[in-house]
């Protein structure tokens, strides 16, 4: 029976809102315990008691709105504020000038950290500076002149909010990482699974057609060899895997998410393995590292075409039977591609007698697309044995530039049997 998979969104804001909810009341309910304590020294005290009525009812009747990211809209945030910097500029009104001077409360006390606080949760530090600076703007004119325990309070709220918003920042970074990994790793574990089905079951099944087509002869062996191309395809395609796809992670009110992006064309390296991939097939076998091999695009492709050239002459003139081989490394400073046959390789000059006779596949598909990187084309071929070409292009080639160099080795002159695919014609 197959097993579901509860996928749970992840939110390390969630405690913090929490938290903020609990603080909100408290706090309300300690600055109004401040006020009955010393009721008999507020000038007019009828004031204090409209504006905890409201506070009081303002924070129960808001309790949902501090539950979460989503719920604390900018609305909410600015109505908020405003009750705690009206808290505080009613204070001379309410309170005695000598509880003022001798450094009393405001009326709502602690409260309003716990307004500038929910700026710094749902909006990071700028947030945060934001909301702490026009408090502090309110205790200054409360006041009416700055003093050391004023200072000191304004201080320690706008220092301990923005640290607050900068850490949920860091919190929601490391959150998206966290989202983002998890979701490679479910993917990965599902290609392994799909890969072990599919090796099980259709590769060895094509394998199977391949080996019987061959011995039935006839109609059986052409639909044997379709049957081995497909298995080659198809096993390419499995250990491979797909192309990587671009993503961005973004916030949600409840935790982060991954969604996929388009990734414009020739916005950065590419991986040359996804664009030497549909050069495997049943008679072509390609060896690449386990991890990507990145290039420029433009490099990348006129890597990938020149491999295509080499690829060419092999099947113009070693055969439809001959076997290649594609093998990519990954080098420090640059990336090596070698494209070897077990062709009959070339004549001793036939590669100069065919530049000669106006065929510049080699000349110019192969050699003359590297040149151009700033990279290298070496061919090695010795008859009887197959022909080899070296193809190296560095790191930082990212457009054709016109330079480089193009070595050669000993028996390189001869007609492409064996050959790497020069454009089709050497």
């Amino acid at each position: 029976m197959a097993r579901r998979v509860r996928v749970m969104s992840m939110s390390v804001e969630l405690p913090l809102w929490r938290a903020l909810t609990g603080y909100r009341v408290l706090t309300m309910l300690y600055a109004v315990g401040l006020f009955a304590t010393a009721y008999d020294g507020f000038a007019r005290p009828w004031v204090a008691i409209c504006y905890f009525v409201v506070l009081a009812g303002w924070t129960l009747a808001t309790l949902p709105k501090v539950a979460n990211a989503a719920s604390c809209t900018k609305r909410f945030l600015a109505v908020d504020l405003t009750v705690a910097l009206t808290g505080i500029l009613l204070t001379p009104v309410a309170d005695s000038h000598q509880r003022i001077l001798d450094g009393g409360p405001t009326l709502p006390s602690i409260w309003t950290a716990g307004s500038v606080l929910a700026f710094a949760v749902k909006g990071g530090w700028r947030w945060a500076a934001v909301a702490s600076s026009l408090v502090a703007a309110a205790n200054l004119v409360e006041r009416g002149a700055p003093t050391r325990d004023t200072v000191h309070n304004v201080i320690l709220v706008w220092v301990a909010s923005i640290a607050i918003g900068y850490v949920v920042e860091v919190a929601r970074a490391s959150e998206r990482t966290l989202a983002r990994a998890l979701e490679i790793e479910a993917a990965t574990r599902e290609r392994e699974r799909l890969a072990r089905d599919i090796h099980d079951g259709v590769l060895q099944v094509l394998a199977m057609v391949q080996r019987r087509g061959a011995v039935l002869g006839g109609e059986a062996a052409e639909l044997g060899r379709m049957a081995g191309e497909q298995e080659v395809a198809l096993r390419t395609l499995v250990s491979g895997g797909l192309v990587p796809v671009s993503r961005e992670s973004r916030d949600a009110a409840d935790g982060a998410f991954v969604v996929t992006v388009d990734e414009p064309e020739d916005d950065g390296p590419v991986d040359l393995r996804t664009l030497l991939l549909p050069y495997a097939a049943a008679r072509v076998s390609l060896a690449e590292p386990g991890a990507p091999v990145l290039l420029a695009p433009a490099a990348a492709r006129e890597l990938a075409a020149a491999v295509g050239a080499a690829l060419d002459n092999v099947r113009r003139h070693a055969g439809p039977d001959a076997r290649a081989w594609i093998l990519v490394e990954d080098e420090p400073h640059s990336v090596v591609v070698t494209v070897r046959d077990d062709g009959p390789g070339i004549p001793e000059g036939r590669l100069a007698q065919a530049e000669g006779e106006g065929r510049l596949g080699v000349a110019l598909s192969i050699r003359g697309r590297l040149r151009d990187l700033g990279g290298s084309a070496e061919l090695c071929s010795i008859p009887g044995q197959g022909t080899e070409v070296e193809l190296t292009v560095p790191k930082e080639a990212v457009r054709p530039v016109g330079q480089g160099t193009a070595r050669k080795t000993g028996n390189r002159d001869g007609d492409g049997h064996g050959g790497r695919r020069s454009g089709g014609d050497e």
